[in-house]
């Protein structure tokens, strides 16, 4: 439990093919079923202040109460997950915190010195996020992610799901 933050929620893995990845979790670790998200549409998206264009995919599934991410960046824009894979890394690049009063954890946060790598929003309002700039070692970028409002029941579904998985219908695709 982190005393500024909370229970971490989601780990977040950088990874260059998705595909891969989501088989590997579903066959190696048994974990599933993931609900892909062939390209996400962010309302905007921020890195290091400037706007950026950046595309990805990501899936999301269970394991008891925490989500696995699984993101793959399909373009060349700015972006934290960009810099991950251009410093040779691939794998766990964030833990995530997620919060129903986003605005006030974001303030805290910034009130204490913490600075935003890259940030965005997805599906409106309560669908903000934030990476911040705290990658000491590989996989320690802090997120935080509003859970107020769709995105907060979209991912109560998936680990609903996950509790009572047989292994069927390992992928899930998500349209809009």
């Amino acid at each position: 439990m982190s005393r500024i933050f909370g229970a971490v929620r989601q780990n977040g893995y950088v990874v260059r093919d998705i595909d891969v990845a989501m088989k590997h979790w579903v066959e190696v670790i048994g974990v599933g079923p993931w609900f892909y998200i062939d390209r996400v549409q962010t309302d905007w998206f921020r890195h290091r202040g400037k706007e950026s264009a950046v595309e990805m995919s990501i899936a999301l599934a269970n394991s008891g109460d925490l989500q696995i991410e699984l993101i793959q960046q399909r373009n060349d824009a700015p972006s934290m997950y960009k810099e991950f894979l251009d410093a040779g890394r691939e794998g766990l690049q964030h833990v995530a915190f997620w919060s129903t009063d986003y605005q006030s954890l974001y303030d805290r946060a910034l009130g204490l010195g913490y600075r935003i790598g890259h940030e965005g929003q997805i599906g409106g309002p309560q669908g903000r996020f934030a990476y911040f700039d705290t990658e000491a070692h590989p996989g320690t970028i802090v997120e935080i992610s509003d859970i107020s409002g769709a995105k907060g029941a979209f991912f109560e579904h998936i680990r609903r799901k996950a509790m009572d998985w047989d292994g069927t219908d390992p992928i899930r695709p998500v349209t809009r």
